[in-house]
């Protein structure tokens, strides 16, 4: 492709880059600035009274405290397992593959993608990991990688979560004995995640962004910004590990043996195992949580090297820690004021047959700016939707695809998610999210026209 043509992909994402730079707050600042127009809205909007409303967000600040102490178990265990000396061996070796930046881009957007549909939480721990070995690789090479767009690439493949393995509001309805079975009974992934519909759209938006993130990268030598060396460290840590045999004391020969590292790394991959057997393959949390820490046990040295690993890994939680109860508070607000129910019956009253799932698009994009979780936001604003559905005699699963796609369509401009992956990558927010916000527009006008052509059929 000619620097001219390359040169108008450039000049696009520029404008972004620049507001994301100059305005967009701190991911931290930004939490408190929504808790705060949150709260208003919802005076203003609802019957609720100021002391109830901000009764309502005190009471929600605990309601994610098991889902952060899940994905901060998930980030420290998955950082410990890709800096285990065989996986980095791996990671180095898939990072070595890329013959150009074009090449290092597209191969960091597709992998994170991929990983996305197979579960949301691989695809922003492998996305952040793959991101940095490509950029290591890249540096082997003396090939320059302008490392943040590098990141976005990462990001930008969260894109699609929803319409993977792990979709909230799809596998929220196919289960037996959900809340909204009596209204519309069980509505089998057959119908939402594996229609032809949404596999070929998932692909259509993949092969997209992977194309069009490449032409995102700067044309000018000095606006790259190539990944710190100091990345390289941990390399170099990894290797400090061991001890002369004869000089070790009893403790210390307890905690170099490798054997009890095996032992507990494989009973808890039996764990695993004997759950897929009695339950049938399905994974949560929980599992990919144990998954990493087995795995990362039997590929550890010993025990005290796992344990080293894992506190090399525990400084990139501490924003998600920080943050995530402030998101409870906005949830709480949201639900508990009927916030949400005012939101959605705004969208629904202007929507049509035809066009309730575009507008079930819109206002997924619209409520995750304040409930960015899938599974959360679903279970406040999915009756509201299906209700919305039957009064217009439209077919549950459209409603539940707009409200999925609204969902990870916003992450891109939404920094909750950037917080695991940024903390890995070692990278701030506003150094990703101008890129991501031409994904942003892209994958609007994609999933938008979607809608309207399932509504029109």
């Amino acid at each position: 492709m000619s620097t001219q043509k390359l040169g108008v992909f450039n000049s696009l994402s520029k404008p972004f880059v620049r507001l994301v730079e100059r305005y967009y707050p701190d991911a931290f600042i930004f939490v408190i600035v929504l808790s705060v127009l949150t709260y208003f809205l919802a005076i203003i909007n609802t019957d609720a009274t100021p002391l109830q409303t901000f009764e309502a967000w005190g009471n929600g600040l605990p309601k994610l405290f098991t889902f952060t102490a899940q994905i901060t178990i998930i980030m420290i265990t998955a950082h410990a397992l890709a800096h285990t000396k065989p996986v980095e061996k791996v990671l180095s070796k898939i990072g070595s593959y890329p013959r150009s930046s074009i090449e290092a881009y597209a191969l960091v957007t597709f992998i994170s993608g991929l990983a996305s549909l197979f579960a949301w939480s691989f695809g922003l721990i492998v996305g952040g990991i793959i991101s940095k070995f490509v950029a290591i690789g890249c540096t082997k090479k003396r090939i320059r990688i302008h490392y943040p767009l590098l990141v976005a690439c990462a990001y930008s493949g969260y894109v699609i979560w929803h319409m993977g393995y792990s979709s909230s509001a799809a596998l929220f309805v196919s289960s037996e004995g959900h809340s909204l079975i009596d209204e519309i009974g069980i509505i089998p992934v057959t119908e939402t995640i594996f229609t032809n519909f949404n596999m070929f759209l998932a692909l259509i938006t993949l092969t997209i962004i992977t194309i069009v993130n490449p032409l995102m990268r700067p044309t000018a030598e000095k606006e790259i910004k190539e990944i710190d060396p100091s990345v390289f460290r941990f390399t170099k840590d990894n290797e400090k590990n061991h001890l002369n045999k004869s000089t070790q004391t009893f403790a210390q020969k307890i905690e170099n043996n490798r054997t009890i590292s095996l032992f507990i790394g494989f009973i808890l991959l039996f764990f695993i195992l004997y759950i897929f057997y009695s339950k049938g393959f399905s994974l949560d949390l929980n599992l990919v949580s144990w998954s990493f820490l087995g795995v990362g046990l039997i590929l550890s040295s010993s025990p005290i090297h796992y344990v080293k690993l894992v506190n090399n890994a525990a400084i990139t939680v501490g924003p998600i820690i920080l943050q995530y109860p402030f998101y409870a508070g906005i949830m709480g607000i949201m639900s508990d004021t009927g916030l949400i129910n005012v939101i959605a019956d705004k969208i629904t009253q202007i929507s049509s047959s035809e066009t309730l799932g575009f507008y079930s698009f819109l206002s997924g994009g619209l409520v995750n700016m304040f409930i960015p979780s899938g599974g959360g936001q679903w279970a406040v604003q999915g009756p509201v939707m299906i209700e919305a559905a039957k009064n217009l005699d439209v077919e549950p699963y459209v409603v539940v695809l707009g409200v999925a796609y609204g969902d990870q369509w916003t992450n891109m401009i939404q920094p909750f998610w950037t917080i695991p992956l940024l903390a890995i990558a070692g990278l701030h927010m506003r150094q990703i999210m101008g890129y991501t916000f031409v994904i942003f527009l892209v994958t609007g006008m994609l999933y938008g026209g979607a809608m309207l052509y399932l509504g029109s059929g």
